[in-house]
């Protein structure tokens, strides 16, 4: 089996996607923060120490999207047309769901995982001198959309079980 990431001399490398059709893509990704029922109660009222951690989760994860080939290192720049970062509030935890399009070469998977993933950590910094227990995880790809891979979804979220 050819590892996609790596070349004949087993050397890391980019993937060529330079003979690829750009298309629409779409991907949609969870993340999910863990919390007391009392720390969710106090994000609901918007009555943190920090100001509105919600919208900072949001913007954290909108710019931590655009980044993404930064922090990833094989992973190629991709100029997204749309970010969205969702939030909602459960009796336990917290879902952010994070939408990336783009017209381009390749998926953006991994700029929706990036971006799920920095909106908890961001509500985690915001909310840990609350709650020292917080957990982040359930992170994973709920959808996607456009290549040549085709469609696929994962019918019902993780958090949702």
């Amino acid at each position: 089996m050819k590892l996609s990431h790596l070349d004949d001399t087993g050397a890391a490398r980019m993937v060529d996607v330079s003979s690829k059709d750009i298309t629409a893509r779409r991907a949609v990704a969870q993340s999910v923060l863990r919390m007391s029922p009392e720390t969710v109660a106090l994000l609901a009222t918007g009555d943190t120490k920090k100001g509105d951690a919600i919208a900072t989760a949001r913007i954290a994860g909108i710019q931590a999207a655009k980044k993404t080939s930064e922090l990833i290192p094989l992973c190629h720049h991709i100029s997204l047309d749309r970010c969205a970062i969702d939030c909602e509030l459960h009796d336990s935890h917290v879902t952010f769901t994070c939408t990336a399009t783009a017209t381009a070469r390749t998926g953006v998977e991994m700029e929706a995982l990036v971006g799920a993933c920095t909106a908890a950590l961001t509500l985690y910094d915001m909310l840990k001198y609350k709650d020292k227990q917080m957990e982040i995880g359930e992170i994973h790809v709920v959808e996607k959309t456009g290549g040549t891979s085709g469609d696929q979804s994962w019918a019902k979220s993780k958090s949702e079980s």
